[in-house]
């Protein structure tokens, strides 16, 4: 394995933050040209064969309050989420969010891609990266072939394993009018359930972005012009005295988080060289902070710090965007096999089943997605305000989602609030939020929290992203009512309806013919008051780079290249403009396809 110490000298290309799609770039372009000198920079550690990354069924230790492998960015307390701080993990490891997130597969909409209106972003251009990246396993009358990839790095499957409970949902859902679709992530299909398939390989083994693109390349001894640096901070991208200014390296210092921290010891900051191209490739969150650091910005912010203005760019760390989230938890009567309550509890021993090579390991437990739109009913009722953005933005785009929706088969939280039992959570998460929000810095050099943060959750005018959350809590408790293997809700976990209210919550399995809940006025307004106190991120942050015109609050343009430099790019969700109906790795996989197309177009190398 290449990593890079003083020795190694200047390179060719520095990605600035070595997550999802900065792996993809850098491993497809080292690949395509052994002698172009790469190196990645990450501030975590290494995710290599770490049994807690490559194992699916332990995702959720990564996002322990003392995890070490996720960033926590802590937002400024909002009125429209009850006067909470709401907390947003990023990848913190090798790999970025790939290494560390739930595995779901689930494409964008082809409407997405078009609605960056880019040239060469459209959906017709990146279907092919999207099918590039991929082995596709499921097969089917239901899956169009010319739809999906069967030679790429990612392999999508069931990972060997699947609850028996998921045939009992999909039943229970088409008993209910929904449809049921075989594929759901063929970029246009939508208005139903399906069975979610997974970055997991047939062998049970997660397929984060760093395994599939990197270490095989930092293993085989053929590529020594692929180089990490790990447990490293990027404090800012230096730049050449030119017009526009060149970017010709970094400045990095080592991460507290995983070095001795002692008045003899403070970390000193270094300088790396690039003598062809710095991408910044930090997160949606990491991204913007870096380029304020390095005078990429507002002007009117970096004066305020005594930072020199490189690049006057008004749209670095504007409109964040994010999906938003509610859990909703379930007792149920399914065994122990078709949850994993047991391994997240402990009651099932992790080590034991490692050396067992137990195929739930293989397992994320969750087997269930869908991408939903009310019928026309159910939008009358939110009111005329939801009516109105609902005829704007989603009539004339009949594939977008309102809402994406998902069964996960445990206990979402710590599994010592609940009896031992074995639970469902219902997850429930906005696909286009009209809110917005943002991040800045406060510090010219503290990489670690000197920032200040407003996710804008619930913000936007017409209270639209609430009234789209009360529809899926009733729309969720109404399906979950219905499972066989329904046991009553987990009072901890849904809002608090007064005694007396028809909407009372079940003390365990319903009898005879279950009817729908008929919600009060007093009954929606507590349905409101939880969706504040509750709603939070889907790990899923995008837009504060955006690729647009400059005029319009873009930061990149189509080339991925930041507006007023030379030499340096954007590489990872801050570039996406608009948001898209679906869990975001595969966004930030193709985003990574595409950004080492246009580099190597740009080299003269053909990857």
């Amino acid at each position: 394995m290449s990593t890079y110490n003083d020795g190694t000298g200047e390179v060719d290309i520095i990605f600035a933050g070595g997550g999802t799609a900065a792996c993809v770039a850098a491993g497809r372009l080292a690949k395509a040209n052994p002698s172009l000198k790469i190196l990645l920079v990450e501030g975590g550690r290494n995710n290599f064969e770490d049994p807690t990354v490559t194992n699916p069924a332990v995702y959720l230790s990564h996002l322990a309050p003392d995890s070490k492998t996720a960033l926590f960015y802590k937002s400024k307390a909002s009125k429209h989420l009850n006067d909470r701080e709401a907390i947003v993990p990023m990848g913190g490891i090798l790999g970025g969010g790939s290494s560390i997130n739930f595995m779901m597969y689930t494409r964008a909409q082809g409407v997405d891609f078009d609605s960056f209106e880019t040239e060469g972003w459209y959906a017709k251009d990146m279907l092919p990266l999207a099918k590039k990246l991929e082995t596709f396993h499921p097969k089917g009358d239901g899956f169009d072939p010319e739809k999906h990839g069967y030679d790429g790095p990612v392999h999508i499957s069931d990972g060997g394993y699947r609850s028996k409970s998921a045939d009992t949902f999909v039943e229970t859902v088409k008993g209910m009018g929904y449809g049921v679709i075989d594929d759901l992530q063929d970029f246009e299909a939508v208005g139903g359930f399906s069975k979610w398939h997974r970055y997991v390989g047939l062998d049970g083994k997660r397929q984060d972005a760093a395994h599939r693109y990197v270490h095989p390349l930092l293993q085989d001894g053929q590529h020594p012009n692929l180089h990490i640096l790990l447990e490293s901070k990027v404090v800012k991208v230096l730049f050449d005295e030119s017009s526009p200014p060149k970017a010709v390296g970094i400045e990095y210092k080592p991460n507290y988080e995983h070095q001795p921290n002692i008045s003899l010891s403070k970390p000193i900051h270094k300088t790396i060289k690039a003598t062809k191209l710095v991408v910044v490739s930090a997160g949606a969150l990491g991204t913007p902070q870096i380029l304020e650091r390095s005078g990429v910005g507002n002007p009117e912010l970096l004066k305020k710090l005594d930072i020199p203005v490189i690049a006057d760019v008004p749209g670095v760390g504007e409109q964040y965007q994010d999906h938003h989230l509610l859990l909703y938890p379930y007792k149920t009567t399914l065994g122990e096999e078709e949850t994993i309550d047991g391994i997240l509890s402990g009651r099932k021993d992790f080590v034991k089943a490692l050396g067992d090579k137990d195929p739930i390991l293989g397992w994320n437990a969750i087997d269930i997605c869908a991408k939903l739109r009310p019928s026309d009913t159910e939008i009358a009722s939110l009111g005329p305000s939801f009516q109105k953005d609902w005829d704007s933005f989603f009539v004339p785009h009949p594939t977008r989602p309102l809402m994406l929706c998902g069964q996960v088969s445990a206990f979402l939280a710590d599994p010592s609030l609940v009896p031992a039992g074995q639970y469902i959570t219902m997850g429930t998460y906005t696909a286009y939020p009209f809110s917005r929000g943002s991040i800045h810095i406060t510090s010219p050099d503290n990489v670690l929290d000197g920032y200040d943060f407003d996710t804008g959750f619930l913000s936007d005018a017409n209270g639209s992203d609430l009234k789209a959350q009360v529809w899926a809590y009733k729309m969720q408790r109404e399906i979950c009512r219905r499972l066989p293997y329904y046991n009553g809700e987990l009072e901890l976990g849904h809002p608090k309806f007064k005694e007396g209210s028809k909407a009372t919550l079940s003390k365990g399995k319903l009898e005879g013919e279950v009817r729908d809940i008929v919600y009060s006025e007093e009954d929606e307004a507590a349905i409101e008051d939880w969706v504040r106190g509750n709603l939070n991120t889907t790990w899923h942050s995008c837009g504060t780079c955006a690729m647009r015109e400059r005029e319009r609050g873009g930061v990149v343009d189509g080339e991925l290249s930041v507006y007023g430099t030379r030499g340096l790019k954007c590489v990872d969700l801050s570039v996406i403009p608009e948001n898209v109906g679906a869990n975001t790795n595969n966004t930030a996989l193709v985003v990574g396809e595409k950004a080492a197309v246009i580099i190597g177009r740009e080299l003269g190398v053909e990857v």
